[in-house]
């Protein structure tokens, strides 16, 4: 078995998503070089956000990413600035495939879209691929590899980058917290709590100081490529819809929200999403220190961040099972989210409370 055999592979689109290859023909083949090959598209499962394509013919591979169909939320789905942050970091922070094209004629296929190089190898879901055995050394490597991956993003300067004109900066962290806030109340049913508590005690210890970099904001396994000859091996970090200009520790925050240890409870361990369960991987709280020694970065003042990634994450799952609260969705995935969301604010509590 070769190690391309565990490549991450899309399937087939999803009823409802199919692409108009009427339309978008003529596009691909004036800008892409399709010399009018129809392509074969499939579609990655993967992220319940924007929709993502691949497009292949005998010779030549490429990944459409267009957002969903429907009303949305202001500023959200934009694909031309995801295009062009990519387009603008590539240069200066490798681990991105390069930009092919942007599309923002929406009479083609129903909505803004771009394509780009699809990058072959391994994407770490829930559980590596089925086969792929990783010893507690090369878990740990791979572990150590994805934060300085994450660090290496935090240390790019976004000025000579050209970046510094892609969001405000400057007072991130309390925009960040009132934004959630807003959208926690609004998105509230009435089997779960007002979450008051955790609210006021973010806003009343803000961070005095901080500082400015360009963010990733979901910065999991499951946005990393691996490499398939060293799977220990970063080679592509995916989904910058959420990118901006804010602050590390933010970041680091929210990535600790989804990192499910072995040691954790079962809720825990029944809603983790990447393979942070592994013999040889961190813990979270290894990740902070490991983080601080290779930054140099005061981390003392942990708790608020890590309480602000999991009110988010409260937060980003309550919209959801708003939704399906309110019947816009029948996705029995989203039946029980509510408890989640108690499970959710029990640990920004439980922080909390260890701080007192």
């Amino acid at each position: 078995m070769t190690q391309s055999t565990f490549n991450d592979k899309a399937k087939a689109v999803r009823q409802g998503e199919e692409l108009n290859l009427d339309t978008l023909q003529p596009w691909l083949n004036e800008h892409l070089g399709f010399a009018g090959i129809t392509p074969a598209v499939t579609q990655y499962s993967g992220g319940a956000s924007n929709w993502t394509y691949c497009l292949s013919t005998p010779d030549k591979e490429v990944i459409l990413r267009r957002a969903p169909a429907g009303t949305k939320a202001k500023g959200a789905h934009d694909m031309g600035r995801e295009y062009r942050l990519q387009h603008a970091l590539k240069p200066v922070y490798p681990l991105l495939p390069d930009m092919l094209g942007h599309c923002d004629n929406e009479s083609i296929i129903g909505t803004e879209f771009y394509v780009m190089q699809k990058l072959n190898g391994i994407i770490p879901r829930s559980n590596l691929p089925r086969g792929l055995q990783l010893s507690p050394e090369q878990v740990r490597l791979l572990c150590t590899n994805a934060i300085d991956s994450m660090i290496s993003l935090h240390q790019v300067d976004y000025h000579k980058a050209g970046l510094a004109g892609i969001a405000k900066g400057e007072g991130y962290v309390k925009r960040q917290i009132d934004g959630w806030c807003q959208r926690y109340t609004k998105a509230k049913t009435w089997n779960v709590p007002a979450a008051n508590n955790v609210m006021n005690w973010l806003k009343a210890n803000l961070p005095v100081h901080e500082t400015i970099c360009l963010t990733h904001n979901d910065f999991r396994f499951d946005n990393l490529v691996l490499d398939s000859d060293d799977p220990t091996r970063i080679i592509g970090v995916l989904d910058w819809e959420l990118a901006t200009l804010g602050d590390p520790l933010m970041d680091l925050g929210n990535t600790l929200a989804y990192w499910v240890q072995a040691d954790d409870d079962i809720v825990a361990r029944k809603t983790r999403r990447q393979p942070t369960h592994l013999d040889g991987m961190l813990t979270r709280s290894e990740v902070v220190q490991y983080y601080a020694d290779k930054t140099g970065t005061d981390v003392s003042n942990m708790a608020f961040y890590e309480v602000y990634g999991l009110f988010r994450l409260a937060a980003i799952v309550l919209q959801i099972y708003y939704r399906y609260h309110h019947k816009q969705t029948t996705n029995p995935a989203f039946k029980h989210l509510w408890f989640f969301t108690h499970y959710l604010l029990h640990r920004c509590r439980k922080i909390i409370k260890q701080q007192r």
